[in-house]
């Protein structure tokens, strides 16, 4: 099994907060990884060497600043009424609904889910800001989200080091 219930996810409460509802049908497609599908996920795409953003370093490409391209601000428009990503991460993350996206806060906190749902819940995903990594399945463009309310976009090389 790869996954567990989001309804067993250590901070749980982030998907069920009453002023960020989500639907019921989008329950079911937010799936926490177990940690040891974490772990492979995030060493095969993220780092081998860091276990959260906070330690990224040489040799990570998220530490590399050639892979990211330009930042935004997200807690603006996180707080606003506007439930819109902001745009240029719509922009740069043209995918269809239905591609399977990774959100990794750390080595083994990965949750997957679509890009439809993502889009739908993600200010509900943002309560955990930080240095979060979305990426796609079979993707190279990637958003980072920081706690001082930015976000990176850039793009992950194809050969990850």
């Amino acid at each position: 099994m790869n996954y567990f219930p989001v309804e067993q996810l250590k901070n749980a409460w982030i998907f069920k907060h009453k002023s960020l509802p989500i639907i019921e049908k989008d329950f079911p497609k937010i799936k926490p990884m177990v940690s040891e599908r974490a772990n492979i996920l995030w060493d095969t795409f993220i780092s081998r060497q860091a276990d959260h953003p906070d330690f990224f370093k040489k040799g990570d490409w998220p530490f590399d600043q050639s892979n990211w391209v330009e930042q935004g601000k997200w807690e603006s428009v996180w707080d606003s009424d506007n439930p819109a990503l902001p745009e240029l991460i719509e922009q740069h993350l043209n995918w269809d609904g239905n591609t399977v996206v990774y959100y990794c806060s750390a080595r083994d906190n990965v949750i997957e889910t679509t890009w439809q749902v993502f889009k739908r819940c993600w200010k509900n995903f943002l309560f955990m800001d930080d240095g979060s990594i979305l990426l796609g399945k079979k993707r190279q463009q990637v958003v980072q989200f920081t706690s001082n309310g930015l976000f990176k976009i850039g793009t992950k090389p194809s050969e990850n080091k």
